[in-house]
């Protein structure tokens, strides 16, 4: 999100097309989604805190040398780099979590603030973004995750438990599971990247979607025949447990296509400068906020499903509302009541998803949930915003193209809300906070 605001201006100062630029956007996203099943493997077999050092050290790096590139190719390797220290990462400050709060009730709520947080923090990059572009340049924006990451080691000793593997022998390295999957995610994701640009007949489109699903089913395949596999075919087993993921998907999707189309709109149609358009998702921010610090009452009052399903709901009729948009709409009456209900319902479908997900997992496996939670947020980013995208370039202007994604997006929320409702109606209702039962892994 960091690159989300400044994206035309460093579209402009690298010559990119449109293709570039969501390639660009997508860059992080594709290997951060990509490699969270390793990292958060890693993360089970070498302790959490280990791997959180690594992974932030990683990330100071490649920030570092995102700040200096000299040309497009340079910026694109390290938005990658970027991508996999924080794949590292992620599993790995879940997995601390774990340790911290070991009864079910206390991790229950820490996640459903995680979940709250995680949407925050990429909203305030993207606030961040545009003020420091227009004060300085949009090559300072890297020094924020440099600075966190400088933080997170200095204090990581201090405050953080070693969160260490669980007694017994650690679990093995699927290296041949890690191969498959992210070399299918990876492929696929770019397919659906190059469909912005290009037809789906063409091999540019075609072949890597092709390429990824063989690898995908390869891999799904291979992990039935391991003895300790990299992602446990129980694991996705649960009902809930899915449904939840494919909420924070839809969810991760629904919001990144605003943080792309509104500063394009904004700043290419509407010629608003980039601290006017970061302005414009002041608004949206202070909701979020508000938003997250009500999920957990709510989750612990309602129970998750229900939380989960009534947010979808809202943050559909959030992207609704921005459907609506044309070439003249007004910011406050036209713009501004989407950007408030969408993170209203969007903070509590992403906390009630994170306790759905990692809800009756046992230590040991917290770094696995924790990556397949973050593998879902971002690949609804990476591959439901290009396609969103490809949606958008079949229609004849820029702007129309634009609602059409935010209608499609607001329409794949609402189904997903019909479908977490079903699903909590056709099972017992659970006490919230009281998963005690672990999952086959």
């Amino acid at each position: 999100m960091i690159l989300s605001v400044p994206l035309p201006l460093v579209g402009r100062e690298f010559g990119l097309g449109p293709s570039g630029i969501l390639l660009l956007s997508a860059a992080y996203g594709l290997s951060f989604s990509s490699l969270l099943l390793l990292g958060g493997r890693l993360a089970d077999r070498h302790g959490g805190r280990r791997m959180l050092r690594v992974g932030l050290v990683l990330l100071a790096v490649a920030s570092v040398a995102g700040a200096l590139a000299p040309t497009f190719a340079v910026l694109l390797v390290t938005r990658f780099a970027q991508g996999v220290g924080a794949a590292l990462a992620a599993p790995a400050a879940v997995a601390v979590v774990r340790s911290l709060f070991p009864r079910s009730a206390d991790y229950g709520r820490a996640m459903a603030t995680w979940g709250g947080l995680s949407a925050l923090g990429a909203t305030g990059g993207s606030l961040l973004s545009g003020v420091v572009t227009a004060w300085v340049s949009w090559r300072w924006m890297f020094a924020v995750p440099v600075l966190v990451a400088l933080a997170g080691l200095a204090r990581s000793g201090r405050l953080l438990p070693a969160a260490e593997p669980a007694p017994g022998a650690p679990p093995a390295l699927d290296l041949r599971g890690a191969a498959l999957a992210t070399a299918g995610v990876s492929a696929v994701s770019y397919g659906l990247v190059g469909s912005g640009e290009h037809t789906w007949g063409e091999p540019v489109v075609l072949l890597p979607l092709v390429l990824g699903a063989v690898l995908l089913l390869a891999f799904a395949a291979a992990e039935r025949r391991t003895a300790d596999p990299l992602l446990p075919p129980g694991f996705l087993a649960d009902r809930r447990r899915a449904a939840a993921l494919v909420a924070v998907m839809a969810t991760a999707a629904g919001t990144a296509l605003v943080f792309l189309i509104l500063p394009l709109y904004l700043q290419q149609v509407r010629g608003w400068g980039v601290l006017a358009t970061s302005a414009a998702f002041l608004p949206y921010a202070a909701v979020l906020l508000a938003a997250g610090r009500l999920a957990g009452p709510l989750i612990a009052r309602h129970g998750p499903a229900a939380v989960t399903a009534g947010g979808l709901a809202v943050a559909a009729g959030g992207l609704a509302l921005l459907a609506g948009v044309g070439p003249a709409t007004p910011f406050a009456t036209g713009l501004l009541p989407g950007l408030l209900l969408l993170p209203a319902g969007a903070g509590p479908a992403f906390a009630g998803s994170a306790v759905l997900a990692t809800g009756g997992v046992r230590p040991g496996r917290a770094g696995l949930a924790a990556g397949v939670l973050n593998t879902a947020m971002e690949l609804g980013p990476t591959a439901g915003v290009a396609a969103l995208m490809a949606l958008a370039a079949t229609r004849p202007t820029a702007v129309g193209g634009y609602a059409a994604a935010f209608a499609a997006a607001a329409a794949g929320l609402a189904l997903t809300a019909a479908a977490v409702t079903l699903l909590a109606r056709s099972r017992p209702a659970r006490p919230p906070f009281t998963h005690t039962e672990e999952y086959s892994a």
